[in-house]
């Protein structure tokens, strides 16, 4: 079975209609059959505090999202620990020569750690990193 790793400009993407990615992202989903999604606590700490101050509504809507994914049986969220902060603090440090978050960083060391070589994601950092943003991608599938 297919593994992916899901970013957070993906999930913005889904959620904001407005959102210059949307229709891409609605695309790529449509494509995906019998994956397993692995994403962190820290990207849906991002994609909470993204929809933080745009109104109770927008709010609400990524808490129920968040809340839902949490239940999916096909998502695996990787808890945050020190451990993970401190891997990831790391390698933000050592590569100084980029502008990758934490969080990057963090969702970098989880893919390299579990073998997953395709992000859902439009961030570049992804394939400056060595993997395959499939929103960026050229790939057959949107």
């Amino acid at each position: 079975m297919r593994t992916l790793f899901v970013d957070t400009g993906y999930y913005v993407a889904v959620l904001n209609p407005q959102d210059d990615l949307h229709d891409r992202a609605i695309s790529v989903s449509r494509s995906l059959d019998d994956c397993i999604f692995v994403t962190t606590e820290m990207v849906l700490t991002e994609l909470l505090n993204f929809f933080a101050e745009r109104g109770a509504a927008p709010r609400q809507l990524a808490a129920d999202f968040v809340h839902q994914i949490r239940q999916d049986p096909s998502t695996r969220i990787i808890p945050q620990t020190s451990a993970q902060f401190e891997d990831a603090f790391k390698l933000y440090r050592r590569r100084h020569d980029k502008e990758w978050s934490h969080t990057d960083c963090a969702s970098f060391r989880v893919m390299e750690r579990a073998g997953i070589a395709e992000a859902l994601s439009y961030d570049r950092h992804f394939e400056q990193a060595g993997f395959t943003a499939l929103m960026r991608s050229t790939w057959g599938g949107f």
